[in-house]
């Protein structure tokens, strides 16, 4: 009996413990092989980056907030500004021709000295008395005055007979006078019967000085005590506005301006409302150029003053000519009256090589009087025309 329990125990010994291998060999079946062992690798030294020093750092002192000297607070950046442009006194109208006769010179030699020397023979016959009419003829007075003129001066030089310089001068200085016209009314109008400002208009061709113009005339109208506004209704020639008004800082009137392109009888209208809020004595409004062969240009001429007159009635409508141009002035000058109704001219460019006679012919084609007179590039080179002063420059002292 004994000898049974211990096999039976030895049994359950040798079952348990192969038991226990199985389970073992399958459990280290299931464990993933491990992993491979990697050789230790020193790192090189790294690289420095940008703001690192590329040394170890060294201990260095270092000080307290308190011992650091702050910057103070920054100084105010003072901006300044450009000055403002001197504002010009011109000098005054009241007998700037006379000023100005010098220029008048060589309109002298053609004209005037011209005729007196002629007029000087002893013996003034057929012949000479047809050098009188070229001379005049030369000098672009016309046809029909030259007749005038020598006929006057053939029948009082028959009267006088004898004839010296002094008496020659006298006589030549009454019949230019007469020809040229004291009579007629020289006055820029620039006062306005209503309680508007006088309103200007400046007109004419490509080249004549119509900007120029407009500007010294606004120089004129300051040195005789009134303020301005400038209308640069030339809105087609590039930096016309920009000239204009410089012409106009450099008196102290402002310039009334638009878009490069825009319509000009927008601009001359805003112009003259302008003007009227500012109770300004004057409004002048330069035009763009105008080819008087060109039709809607012309047309467009006479739509700004259609447009003005909406505030009030243009009191001047003066025309710009070069006196240089001759004949072919005087073709521009019709077409424009045939537009708009010129009442005053401007001659400019009468010095240098220009022929006095321009301005007897001018008035006889339009029936309107010269009113003023360019004689030079100076910003006071514009006088108002004086018909003695005019023919004392020509025939000199």
């Amino acid at each position: 009996m004994e000898f049974v329990i211990l096999a039976v125990v030895i049994a359950v010994v040798v079952i348990v413990a192969l038991g226990g291998l199985v389970v073992g060999s399958r459990r280290r079946k299931q464990l993933p092989p491990a992993p491979p062992t990697t050789p230790d690798i020193t790192a090189p030294p790294a690289e420095p980056h940008v703001g690192d020093e590329a040394e170890t750092p060294r201990e260095e002192p270092r000080r307290t907030i308190e011992e650091v000297d702050l910057p103070g607070p920054a100084a105010p950046v003072v901006v300044e500004e450009p000055p403002a442009p001197a504002i010009e006194v011109p000098e005054p109208t009241a007998g700037r021709l006379v000023r100005l006769r010098s220029r008048l010179s060589r309109s002298q030699n053609a004209l005037g000295k011209g005729l007196l020397t002629l007029l000087s023979r002893e013996h003034l016959d057929d012949d000479t008395w047809e050098e009188v009419e070229d001379t005049l003829l030369t000098a672009d007075v016309g046809v029909a005055p030259t007749q005038e003129l020598v006929e006057r001066l053939r029948e009082r030089v028959k009267v006088l007979g004898t004839r010296t310089p002094d008496e020659l001068r006298g006589l030549l200085r009454d019949e230019l006078i007469k020809l040229v016209g004291p009579d007629m009314d020289r006055t820029v109008h620039t006062e306005s019967p209503r309680d508007t400002p006088g309103i200007v208009m400046v007109v004419g061709v490509n080249g004549t000085g119509k900007t120029t113009t407009t500007g010294k005339l606004a120089r004129v109208l300051v040195a005789d005590g009134k303020s301005v506004v400038l209308g640069a209704a030339d809105t087609f020639r590039a930096a016309a506005a920009d000239q204009l008004q410089t012409w106009g800082e450099r008196v102290g009137a402002r310039t009334v301006r638009g878009p490069e392109g825009g319509d000009p009888a927008s601009i001359a209208f805003d112009a003259v409302k302008e003007g009227i809020a500012e109770g300004a004595d004057a409004v002048l409004i330069d035009t763009a150029g105008r080819l008087h062969t060109k039709t809607g240009l012309m047309d467009e001429l006479g739509k700004v003053k259609r447009v003005v007159e909406k505030h009030a009635p243009l009191d001047e409508i003066l025309l710009v000519l070069d006196a240089t141009t001759g004949q072919n002035g005087l073709v521009q000058a019709r077409v424009f009256a045939e537009v708009v109704d010129i009442t005053g001219i401007v001659l400019t460019k009468l010095d240098g090589t220009a022929k006095g006679g321009i301005v007897v012919a001018v008035q006889r084609e339009l029936g309107v009087p010269v009113k003023l007179i360019g004689l030079g590039e100076g910003p006071d080179h514009l006088a108002p025309f004086e018909p003695e002063a005019f023919v004392d420059a020509l025939i000199g002292e």
